[in-house]
């Protein structure tokens, strides 16, 4: 910490990366503090180094999201390469990506005191900016803390500028009062920040993102290690006041794959995304501020596919998806063909749907929520792109909800098995399930064309096959975001309709998918439902970095990751996908201390273990 102690002043004014709509001026020297914080643009500038650490390398530009070990039982590491690392749970406490997560937090926090300290230097600047420069500080400054309790435990808890490299030897606070203040300081935000609707985008501290953030602390309060099972009743009373927040108005995206597409575009949906990190541009001129986000964590492309298709832009692909997740999703359920490629991009840059079916092949799928093909930036640079991060949306908040209710009332009430269902009709087709053949006809010199007629739908499109002038079989096209052209819209089945290819009489019927078969059991006890909502937040939250905090506060993490190790063993026996399962041990629920900080801060206690 003290290498980084001795200029917290001045370098919170180095750069902002993150939320480019609201904070658009670019800091350009050093100033110092005795005649900074005296205008209302001298506040901007500090807030924007503030939140310009969202968008550091070791946050939500890169590391977080594809390095740091967070896909769990989601997703692998892939490049056989890498041997090393968090992404492989091979790594010690002098790792450099373990200890640029810790400082990056930390500059953020240092960041944040300073402006708090200094906000009310000036009482000229009206108060209402004052007050709301305040509130965001306050939350970002314990959103950092929130992340480094969940990654450390315990840490040093700095509530005041450090205004010396000496005489910072700070002991680690306990968990449990380091969440304290974390509320404590979220609490005091919501009351200052500004409503969402005034706001009009997720990419700045609004009281919609403090309270569901609060509803997400309070959850892993109540979880491993803390235990504080009191906080329950938080989750369910923050969690409520977002969703009954009848001004805000928030609502689920219709179309699972528009939330992330419009991320790829930045355009902002508030009904869904509630706060997100925000990138833009493509390197040059002064758009520098991109992230990684569906180049590291998205379907590979390759230099020849970018060439050959400019829309496409190089991606690394680093983060597989894994059996596991493939198979959590029911027939029907549309987020899996979005979240787990369903084609790769060939060197042409065309798209090559995935056929085989081998159990191997599905540890080859990408994580595919983030596809740079939809962005609007021209032209792409390589590996680096302007796809904002979703930190927290709707769903998460209606799955957090229906988990405290389940946990208050031992068992599922009404109300959590609405949110829950919510959910699930959101990702439910209302497209085509089945065709099935009732007559092959006769005389077919080429395929008939197969429509759909009635049923009050639209969209499906299917290929009819034919052997010795029959139809044989009729199956759905090929379609990159559901998997299958299914159609959506169907209230009834539709009558199945052929014409041309020289022959007649071939018929055929189909069935539909309805949204109500989305619904879960009401008669699910305490723990079923607690099982059912642990799949459901994989199936709704997969690749968005909560899945390994989850499986922690569920006190599951290493069972899982040895069932996985062990399910991989079978499916792909020696393969270098399986590293980070093979490795993983007790001590991986919690990072350690980085060395260099243990070294300079003699006060710190490393973690057990490490």
């Amino acid at each position: 910490m003290k290498k980084i102690a001795y200029c917290l002043l001045v370098v919170m004014l180095t750069g902002f990366v993150s939320c480019k709509k609201f904070l658009d001026t670019t800091p350009r020297d050093f100033v110092s503090p005795v005649t900074y914080y005296e205008t209302e643009e001298h506040l901007t500038f500090a807030l924007a180094g503030v939140y310009d650490i969202l968008g550091t390398s070791y946050l939500y530009r890169t590391w977080y999201i594809s390095r740091l070990g967070l896909e769990a039982d989601e997703g692998c590491y892939n490049p056989a390469t890498v041997t090393s690392g968090p992404q492989v749970y091979n790594f010690s406490a002098g790792d450099a990506a373990i200890e640029g997560f810790w400082q990056a937090l930390y500059m953020g926090i240092y960041r944040a005191n300073a402006l708090l300290a200094n906000v009310d230097k000036n009482e000229a600047i009206d108060v209402a900016v004052r007050n709301r420069v305040r509130g965001e500080a306050l939350f970002l400054r314990a959103y950092y803390y929130f992340l480094l309790v969940q990654n450390f435990g315990g840490v040093p808890l700095i509530l005041e500028p450090t205004m010396s490299a000496s005489g910072n030897e700070v002991p680690r606070t306990p968990a449990v009062q380091v969440y304290n203040q974390i509320i404590a300081d979220m609490e005091t935000a919501e009351e200052l920040v500004l409503p969402i609707q005034e706001l009009g985008y997720g990419g700045q501290v609004n009281k919609s993102a403090v309270r569901g953030i609060l509803a997400r602390v309070c959850l892993y309060m109540a979880g491993n290690p803390v235990k504080d099972v009191s906080k329950y009743e938080r989750v369910k009373y923050w969690a409520s006041k977002v969703m009954d927040d009848t001004e805000a108005n928030h609502k689920l995206n219709p179309d699972y794959a528009d939330v992330f597409i419009k991320y790829a575009r930045d355009e902002y949906d508030i009904g869904e995304s509630l706060f997100e990190v925000e990138f833009w541009g493509n390197n040059s001129g002064a758009e520098l501020e991109t992230g990684q986000v569906g180049a590291w964590i998205g379907i590979t492309v390759s230099a020849a596919a970018a060439e050959a298709n400019p829309a496409l832009g190089v991606a690394a692909g680093y983060v597989n998806s894994t059996k596991k997740l493939y198979d959590l999703y029911d027939d029907g359920d549309v987020r899996r063909d979005w979240a787990i490629s369903n084609f790769t991009y060939a060197s042409n840059g065309t798209k090559a749907p995935i056929t085989s079916t081998t159990a191997a092949s599905y540890y080859n799928r990408k994580a595919a929520k983030y596809r740079r093909e939809y962005e609007l930036v021209s032209p792409k640079t390589n590996n680096a792109t302007p796809i904002n991060w979703p930190i927290l949306r709707f769903s998460d908040v209606l799955l957090m909800y229906a988990e405290a209710e389940n946990e208050i009332n031992n068992g599922p009430t009404q109300s959590a098995i609405d949110a829950v269902n919510l959910v699930r009709q959101r990702a439910w087709s209302s497209g085509i399930k089945t065709i099935t053949v009732t007559s092959g006809g006769n005389d077919y010199t080429a395929a008939p064309t197969v429509s759909f007629v009635g049923g009050g739908g639209e969209g499906a499109q299917a290929i009819a096959s034919i052997s010795n002038g029959q139809v044989q079989s009729v199956t759905l096209g090929f379609d990159a975001v559901t998997g299958l052209k299914a159609g959506k819209g169907y209230s009834s089945e539709p009558t199945v309709v052929f014409s041309g290819g020289g022959g007649s009489g071939a018929t055929a019927t189909a069935s539909i998918h309805r949204i109500t078969d989305a619904d879960i059991s009401p008669s699910l006890d305490k723990n079923d439902f607690l099982e059912l909502i642990r799949e459901e937040r994989s199936r709704e939250l997969c690749f968005e970095a909560l899945r390994k905090p989850d499986l922690i506060r569920w006190g599951i993490f290493e069972f899982v990751m040895t069932n996985m190790k062990n399910q991989m063993a079978t499916d792909i026996p020696g393969s270098h996908l399986s590293l980070a399962f093979r490795n993983v041990t007790s001590r991986h629920v919690i990072f350690p201390i980085p060395s260099k900080d243990m070294t300079l801060n003699r006060a710190l206690e490393q973690n057990p273990g490490w």
